[in-house]
């Protein structure tokens, strides 16, 4: 491991401790006295600082160090929780995450000049601990024959013995930046370098490290802040902490005062066995808790894994399923029964692999959900509107890539929801809701998909005011008459828009329709329902991953469709009779149910005459079902999806294509847009019917 990845390690961490600082704020509001919530802030905060000085991104440092006295102030109870001040938090923390995305981009050679923006942070925050003096110092004046503690202000001397192990430069980490961090925390009164482990010149290693230290450190800092200077070489060095106390550190407190520092190092240097004399008995040879976190690595059930890793195990997972399809298709063919049953057993366990293998790549929705957290707190302040956030299915998963992919799309469906469905509070206490407002997010599975929902609790959609806003800009036909549900959609189109007026966040007529676009690229669909008064609720159906599915393999002529097999209910045969009918209408009798019909050869403008028979795969999608005409019917196959390209971006219908076990390409239906579009010309003509 080298000393960028290393680094990476370090910003994957403060990302993540950051995360923890905004739940941990947001949570502060609604219970400003939870003494945990608030140390768990003090430490993110600390750690961050400190794994930061071993890097020398004095920047970071510099800030937290400042945000870190804050919140130390409220750990020990000096200064009380507001909401002004957890709002200075907050910025505080966004500028952390800045500073941490610029070293991210530029490496450990960062300059705070990357990321400008923080004097005016610092200077709320020094005025808060300003405040905290000037109250500390009007009690002292108040109280008779008050005096400064002198201990709780008194430097402290340390003497720390620094062994590293040989592979310490090795996995990336320089020595050197251990004692210039160290040097920050106080100062360095006297400095030995050891040799004693340099072997001879013939036997050395030079990428090997042969050095050790004994350091006496003066200042006011404690244990736990010198046990964090090595968090990121536990496993490459050993080392001893100690508190000097009695007549050496009176020692070492006067030969600082009268500058006498060299004749201390040397006396130091020269009576090692005086030093150990005196030393108390809290020496340790590693660092407080590093046995119990060295045992507590051996029975640890997670590992980090870099998600590039699982990205390219799940590339190879998809070709050796290829390639498996290739050799049981050339195993049927040689007509070898021992070979075909073989290749059926390599088959079985290519399945089991795949399985496992996408399941490494599911992770939990609720991680993305609690982000939202933030967005909601600021943007009903920003609207002045009081909305909170109801989570529900927090612990359903998904592919991570579609977790990564779906927090655009999200953010825009709850700015709206806020913006135009929760109504200001006058409003609604006329209408007698409750003042504020619920935003909801919740998730769960359904027939091999996953179903996110995003509902408020606000007015509803004015379906009549959509409709006339259609039909102004040329979206629908005037007197055609639409299903509600289809109305409602509308609002997904490019540049649609019923606000009154612009503001911050809606009202230009974007965003929604990149919802859509960004859900179809996703092969997922999206649904609305709303109810005058009541609310709305937006439905967003996703494939469980992007990779591999399941599939259901068909023909019609010569050209190959997959369609997802989680969609497929069953298959039909036409009779001759019903052929004939389908000519005349674009629906059959299903058991008493009309089932809308899609001939994909039409469809798709395929050339060539039906066969002699004519079968149809009933699927379903948003709880809307339709029936795809076929000529043949294959049976089911594990599906590795390859996109189309950007020449054929933009064709409907279609999500994606697949090889074949024959080598040959077949191409995967969006059966959301087919059973979506059979669905409108379904009820468009019920309603021209009856109208």
């Amino acid at each position: 491991m080298n000393l960028d990845q290393v680094l990476q390690i370090y910003i994957a961490e403060s990302r993540s401790l950051l995360q923890d600082m905004e739940d941990g704020l947001l949570g502060l509001e609604h219970a400003p006295n939870d003494a945990e919530l608030i140390a768990a802030l003090f430490r993110a905060a600390h750690t961050i600082k400190g794994s930061a000085g071993m890097f020398g991104l004095d920047a970071v440092v510099a800030f937290t160090h400042v945000v870190e006295n804050l919140l130390d102030a409220l750990r020990e109870g000096k200064l009380a929780v507001s909401v002004e001040l957890i709002g200075l938090l907050l910025e505080c923390r966004d500028h952390i995450k800045l500073l941490i995305d610029a070293v991210a981009r530029a490496g450990a050679v960062h300059e705070a000049a990357l990321v400008p923006g923080g004097e005016h942070l610092l200077a709320g925050l020094r005025v808060h601990l300003a405040l905290i003096d000037a109250d500390q110092d009007l009690a002292a004046a108040t109280q008779d024959g008050a005096s400064d503690d002198p201990v709780s202000a008194a430097p402290r001397t340390w003497h720390i013995a620094l062994q590293f192990g040989p592979d310490v430069l090795r996995n990336g980490m320089d020595p050197a930046s251990i004692i210039r961090y160290l040097g920050s925390l106080g100062e360095i009164v006297s400095l030995q370098l050891g040799c004693q482990n340099m072997p001879d010149l013939v036997a050395m290693d030079p990428e090997a490290c042969y050095l050790d230290f004994d350091i006496v450190l003066v200042g006011c800092t404690d244990q736990k802040t010198l046990d964090d200077a090595f968090e990121f070489v536990r496993d490459d060095c050993r080392v001893s902490i100690t508190l000097v106390s009695g007549a050496a550190a009176e020692m070492v407190a006067s030969e600082l005062t009268s500058g006498l520092t060299s004749e201390l190092t040397g006396a130091l240097t020269a009576a090692p066995a005086s030093l150990a004399a005196i030393m108390p008995e809290v020496q340790v040879e590693l660092l407080p808790g590093q046995r119990a976190r060295e045992t507590a690595s051996k029975e640890a059930k997670f590992i980090r894994v870099n998600a590039d890793k699982l990205d390219q195990l799940i590339d190879l997972v998809g070709e050796l399923i290829i390639a498996s399809a290739s050799t049981a298709l050339l195993a049927r063919r040689s007509g070898n029964s021992a070979l075909s049953e073989s290749t059926a057993v390599i088959s079985g366990f290519v399945e089991a692999i795949r399985e496992d293998a996408l399941r490494l790549r599911m992770v939990e929705i609720g991680d993305t959900f609690n982000r939202f957290q933030r967005l909601v707190r600021d943007t009903g302040r920003e609207l002045n509107k009081a909305v909170g956030l109801q989570i529900s299915g927090g612990d359903t998963e998904l592919d991570k890539v579609l977790v990564e992919k779906i927090a655009d799309p999200l953010t825009h469906l709850v700015r709206n929801a806020m913006d135009h469905g929760i109504e200001p509070g006058a409003l609604r206490q006329a209408r007698g809701k409750s003042l504020n407002g619920t935003v909801s997010l919740n998730a769960y599975h359904d027939s091999g998909s996953i179903v996110i929902e995003v509902a408020d609790d606000g007015g509803g959609l004015d379906r009549d005011k959509i409709l006339a806003k259609a039909i102004e800009r040329g979206l629908v036909p005037a007197g055609v008459a639409l299903p509600d549900s289809e109305i409602y959609k509308l609002i997904f189109e490019a540049g649609f828009s019923t606000a009154a007026s612009i503001t911050n966040l809606s009202g230009r007529g974007v965003g929604l329709d990149v919802v859509k676009r960004n859900i179809h690229a996703l092969r997922g669909s999206v649904d609305v329902d709303s109810r005058p008064e009541l609310g709305t609720t937006v439905r967003i159906r996703l494939p469980l991953t992007l990779a591999i599915i399941e599939g259901f393999l068909v023909e019609v002529g010569k050209t190959s469709f997959v369609v997802p097999l989680d969609m497929v209910l069953e298959c039909l045969e036409l009779s001759l009779a019903e052929r004939e009918a389908t000519r005349q209408v674009d629906y059959i009798n299903l058991r008493g149910e009309v089932l809308p019909l899609i001939d994909l050869r039409s469809t798709f403008d395929l050339v060539g005459q039906g066969g002699r028979r004519e079968n149809v795969v009933v699927v379903r999608c948003n709880g809307k079902k339709a029936g795809l005409i076929v000529d043949t019917l294959l049976g089911e196959l594990q599906t590795v999806i390859k996109p189309l390209g950007q020449m054929f971006s933009q064709v409907r219908c279609l999500s994606g294509s697949t090889i074949l076990g024959s080598g040959e390409v077949a191409l995967i239906l969006d059966v959301s847009v087919l059973v979506e579009q059979a669905a409108a010309a379904a009820a468009t003509a019920s309603l021209a019917k009856h109208s």
